[in-house]
Parts: C-alpha cells; structure tokens; sequence
C-alpha cells in the first residue's frame, strides 16, 4: 500500500473538481490518501469530493482547513458547529479523523489553526484576510489564540510505539518551511499560517514526516530529522503549482 498526499484542492472551483474527478479509479484501490484540508466552504462539494476519493482510495484521511470551516454559505451557527459536521459526514463516508494504523506505521491527524506565533497580525492583513469574516466562533473562544488552543487541545498526543509515525495537518507547522525565495509583499499572510505548537505536538509523538498545506507553496524538505511535505492543488490562477498527487510512503 502506497500513502500519498494532497490538500488545498479548493473544488468551489470547476477546474479543480473536474480534475479530481478525473484521477484514476483504478490505480490507487490499494492506496491511502491524506487529504490536508480546504477542500470547500460547501458542504455538498465537501461531500462530492468525499464519494470521489472513497471510491479511488482504499482509505481517506483528513482534517479540516480554515476555508472548510467558513459558515457564510452553509448556515451553520458558528464554525465549530460545522466542525461537528464536518466530522459526522466523515464518518458517514468512512474517513479517518482520528490516529489509525496501516501496517507498521501510524498515521495521526493534527488539527490546529494560527496563534501569530509567525508574526503579528496587521491591519493590512486584518481587513484582507476572509477567515476574519467568514468564520463565526462561540462566545468562549473570544480570540484567534482561543481557536487556535481549542483545535490543538482535541489532539491525541501519547506517544507512539509504531515503527513509523506519519502527521499531518492543514495548517503549517514552523515558518522555516516558507522558502527564501517567497517576496516581502507576500510575507504579510505569515501570521496566519500555522502555528509553532504544531511542530512541537507532532515531534511530541515521535514523527518523522509530516504533512500540511495552507500555504499554497509545495515544499518536501527535511528539518531536524523530519521530513515535511506540502502538495496543495490550489487554485486554478496559481498555475506555477505542479497539479498531481505526491507519493509519500511506496511501502505502508
């Protein structure tokens, strides 16, 4: 069984779902799939996608990206209401949500959301930024800090004891996964990445590769002994991303 990876697949966009509708429905039956997040702000997109990949993948991972939790569309109460439903249509299809073994390897699910731990968040980026206005949180989680701690705190963090350990999380994990080469007039989304607790969660658990999106920038590099890779579709305009599935593990 090979594992591989993709998020960011974004189908509010035609061009997006059609590609994923036309990936093979025969050449990965005995594979498994992380899917790392933003999939839609409609939940009937999120559950076309969800039969397309179940039909190509003996099994599905996933957690939730900040676009899958925008409630402006779906008319849910707030966005952890939706989370809530987000993980019922999960387990209508069969899709892990929660840590998993295949094999030798154990596959674990990160959920998590930004703390500016990046950076500090500006005006510019305050008014730009749709999660600002496209997310709803309940009275108890009154800051970005809140949200973030309340994902992080739903995470199963005893250490595995299996061969190989596998993490994955939709947002980014540490900034120096952002390539030199990113222009300063794009660093202003940095604040709103990731998280620096997320690389101490999955390092807590022992893993040794690690996988993510978010960041719209496709990265497979290795940092202190763990290998980090990010292979998001994005969208249809950001045509300098290579639109494919990455292998990760030949050898589940």
């Amino acid at each position: 069984m090979r594992l591989f990876a993709l998020s960011d697949i974004h189908t509010d966009f035609e061009e997006n779902e059609s590609w994923l509708g036309q990936l093979s429905k025969v050449d990965y039956l005995n594979d498994a799939l992380i899917l790392a997040g933003d999939v839609s702000d409609s939940i009937t997109r999120v559950e076309r996608c969800f039969e397309q990949v179940c039909k190509r993948f003996e099994v599905v991972f996933f957690v939730p990206g900040n676009h899958d939790l925008w409630v402006n569309r779906c008319g849910s109460e707030n966005s952890i209401k939706k989370f809530g439903l987000l993980k019922s249509i999960c387990r209508q299809y069969g899709i892990q949500i929660s840590r998993s073994h295949i094999g030798a390897t154990e596959i674990i699910p990160l959920l998590g959301w930004y703390d500016y731990s990046f950076g500090s968040l500006t005006i510019e980026l305050q008014r730009a930024w749709m999660d600002f206005r496209n997310c709803r949180w309940p009275s108890d989680l009154s800051t970005t800090s809140d949200v973030c701690e309340y994902f992080l705190s739903q995470n199963s963090l005893e250490r595995s004891t299996a061969k190989r350990v596998v993490t994955f999380s939709h947002f980014v994990p540490r900034i120096d996964l952002m390539p030199h080469y990113i222009p300063p007039r794009h660093r202003v989304v940095y604040p709103v990445l990731g998280s620096l607790r997320i690389d101490e969660q999955l390092r807590e658990l022992g893993s040794s590769v690690h996988i993510y999106g978010h960041s719209h920038v496709n990265r497979d590099l290795h940092l202190n002994g763990v290998r980090y890779i990010n292979n998001a579709q994005g969208y249809p305009s950001e045509t300098w991303i290579d639109k494919r599935l990455q292998c990760v593990i030949e050898d589940l």
